[in-house]
């Protein structure tokens, strides 16, 4: 055990209790290697990860049986790769969240976390045609341009994202609610084909981990974090779409919608954020001129 790396007990530590950096960080500056968790009395464990104490002593006990896990192998073999907050494949604009990831998944190519440009394209899971014409305008100039897509790989415009992003020789990114031995929704089991062969999948959670509702707004700040600027084509006026938005300008990113037909439900949330700091966009060289100044800038 003595002969374990960090990286071993932190996949250990996270296949037990997958949570994001902020709340691991009070156990890592008093373990920074982590080489005397599994030794620490439960009280001093209890405190620093903020835990009851019988939560506490079942993760302890769950963490050591974990620690004689061959965790890496298993993600290894499932063409895994896990990307600790330390690893030189870790995006570093994740750094700048309130909770950043503990530890990504990813599955694909990681090669895609060292690009220059990541712009995030989101709507409605009940997206319309107008979507995808609007995505017609918008995606092929950004992916001439070398910019990777980032979006939710959910049903609707998400899917509508990757599949035109793809087709058009592009690069793209789905980031999961949930481990990468589920698929999740089954209407994209082609497309998590396609991202698995050709493009990258992106999870903070381990593989066993199922869909849950409350995993995807967690998602979602991951979207608009990896990105410089968020896209939406469509949406309700409260929904998943319309939070990722918020995130994204709360956090001083660019955001982009599409204005939309005040006929339709799916325009209130692009229309209502275009009020509230917004960008209307109508084709993708807006956007690519704005990455290029900002990175003028730098």
């Amino acid at each position: 055990m003595n002969n374990q790396t960090f990286t071993d007990r932190l996949l250990a530590l996270h296949y037990v209790m997958p949570i994001p950096l902020n709340r691991l960080n009070p156990l890592l500056q008093v373990d920074p290697d982590l080489s005397r968790c599994q030794r620490m009395n439960i009280h001093q464990l209890a405190q620093l990860l903020k835990l009851t104490y019988e939560r506490t002593r079942k993760f302890k006990d769950a963490y050591v049986k974990a620690l004689e896990t061959p965790l890496i192998q298993a993600y290894n073999s499932n063409c895994i790769t896990p990307l600790p907050f330390n690893h030189p494949n870790y995006p570093k604009q994740l750094n700048t969240l309130y909770d950043p990831p503990t530890i990504l998944y990813a599955k694909g190519n990681i090669d895609y976390l060292l690009m220059d440009y990541y712009v995030a394209v989101i709507g409605a899971r009940d997206a319309t045609d107008y979507s995808k014409q609007a995505m017609s305008y918008i995606i092929p100039p950004l992916v001439k341009n070398d910019v990777v897509i980032v979006s939710g790989l959910a049903k609707g415009a998400d899917a509508m994202a990757h599949q035109l992003t793809h087709e058009l020789g592009g690069k793209t990114i789905g980031v999961l609610g949930h481990g990468h031995f589920h698929r999740y929704p089954k209407d994209n089991l082609k497309l998590y084909d396609i991202m698995d062969k050709y493009h990258l999948t992106l999870s903070e959670y381990p593989a066993y981990v199922t869909p849950q509702k409350w995993y995807f707004p967690m998602r979602n700040r991951l979207i608009s974090g990896l990105a410089q600027a968020v896209v939406v084509t469509e949406a309700k006026e409260k929904s998943g779409t319309v939070s990722t938005l918020q995130h994204a300008l709360d956090n001083g990113k660019d955001v982009y919608c599409v204005p939309g037909p005040i006929t339709s439900i799916l325009s209130l949330g692009p229309n209502r954020s275009l009020l509230e700091g917004a960008k209307p966009v109508w084709n993708g060289f807006q956007i690519v001129e704005e990455l290029q100044r900002l990175s003028f800038q730098k």
